[in-house]
């Protein structure tokens, strides 16, 4: 059964920093495009960043310059290096699994969805 499982969320100060990680099992890592998303109460879940099988990397405006996201095709993890963070990045994280080696579509994501994260910053 494939499926993503997230870790890492929790509560900081603005300023502070967290690492999202998320580990894949039974799927084909290295061949698909991966992604963290977001989705805040109210809201439509929306694209954070992602990173192709090649290790192209795209962000969302608000988050460019402080986050970072990696992958380990070998060990099969995707991780969301977080620095810098505001208030208004509180939200549940999911990690996202493309539906081929780039994402076509980055605002609905891929098929594959982690069950989330909650990341809360405040002071």
């Amino acid at each position: 059964q494939v499926q993503l499982v997230e870790s890492g969320g929790g509560s900081v100060q603005p300023g502070g920093s967290l690492r999202l990680s998320c580990q894949s099992a039974g799927t084909i890592f290295g061949f698909y495009a991966m992604g963290w998303y977001r989705q805040t109460p109210g809201k439509q879940r929306e694209f954070v960043a992602t990173i192709t099988f090649d290790y192209k990397t795209n962000y969302t405006d608000s988050v460019k310059g402080r986050f970072t996201i990696s992958r380990d095709n070998a060990k099969k993890t995707v991780d969301l290096q977080m620095n810098n963070l505001k208030p208004e990045d509180t939200a549940v994280y999911y990690c996202n699994r493309a539906d081929s080696p780039i994402y076509t579509n980055l605002e609905r994501g891929g098929g594959l969805w982690g069950q989330g994260t909650q990341v809360t910053v405040s002071s």
